[in-house]
């Protein structure tokens, strides 16, 4: 990215990430299918790593050295994709075939149809497992990527999430950072009232993570917290963004109902509408 002052910068992926939003809205109202409301409350996260802290290049998507992101809640599919495409990974006119039959663009990532993803995954657990392993793999090699892997909050109720976050504190990992997107809700409910994972940070803690607990939305506070993670080097980072389901869109925003729920026509225009406001508000 080009050189910018902090104000600069914070403009520029407040834009983009409001541009993310609202392929994330056409993305899920054109399949009628889909997760926007976790897509929303990541969206930030995953501006912060795609346009300003991740090694990567569209031109060389194979290249050995680029830092690699694993998307462990791979429902949250849509806000990837279109980060993805905005990035010039793939073509901005394919978000359209997001869930088709014979689209690259699967509900969950998949690796196999689309090179630029790290890792297939959709079932809750193992995205971390994977991205611990690219990370232990970078040090056993000597290579110099680092790997990020977006975890949901509902994602901590399963087992091996907490396998893999062992064997990352275990071995000490510095070149593994696990961010949480902490919006609260899964597909029922709240979960604190499912399967409550509190106190989170003093977990993360016990695991040997230097762990941050951030407003997963403020974007100076995301880029502290990325830059924090580069800084330790005694073992790896996690990051506890805490974040708002269905972001950016007002009656989306805090209802376990969308998790998994598309916008219908009415909707979608009111969510499109909402987020070009906000676009419009910006000096």
């Amino acid at each position: 990215m080009p050189e910018s002052t902090p104000a600069e910068l914070i403009r520029s992926l407040e834009s983009t990430a409001r541009e993310i939003r609202q392929e994330v809205i056409r993305m899920t109202y054109a399949a009628q299918s889909g997760h926007p409301g976790g897509s929303l409350s990541v969206t930030d996260l995953v501006t912060a790593l795609v346009f300003h802290e991740l090694k990567i290049d569209p031109a060389r998507i194979d290249w050995p050295d680029r830092d690699r992101l694993v998307l462990s809640k791979g429902h949250a599919s849509p806000a990837l994709y279109a980060a993805l495409a905005l990035r010039g990974f793939l073509p901005r006119e394919e978000l359209a075939s997001f869930r088709q039959l014979g689209s690259r663009l699967q509900g969950h990532v998949d690796r196999t149809k689309l090179p630029c993803i790290e890792a297939s995954t959709g079932c809750l657990g193992q995205g971390i497992g994977m991205a611990v392993g690219m990370a232990l793999d970078a040090r056993l090699r000597g290579a110099p990527y680092r790997t990020y892997a977006i975890l949901g909050d509902g994602e901590c109720q399963a087992g091996p999430t907490w396998e893999a976050l062992m064997a990352g504190g275990h071995y000490r990992l510095s070149n593994l950072v696990a961010i949480l997107d902490r919006n609260g809700l899964e597909t029922d409910g709240s979960t604190e009232s499912i399967m409550g994972i509190e106190p989170i940070a003093e977990k993360f803690r016990a695991f040997r993570y230097h762990t941050v607990e951030i407003d997963g939305h403020d974007f100076s506070q995301i880029l502290g917290a990325l830059a924090e993670a580069r800084r330790t080097t005694e073992g790896p980072t996690a990051i506890i963004a805490r974040t708002v389901k269905g972001k950016g869109v007002s009656f989306m925003e805090g209802k376990y109902q969308y998790h998994g729920k598309p916008p219908n026509k009415a909707e979608a225009e009111q969510a499109l509408a909402e987020l070009a406001r906000g676009s419009e508000a910006r000096p």
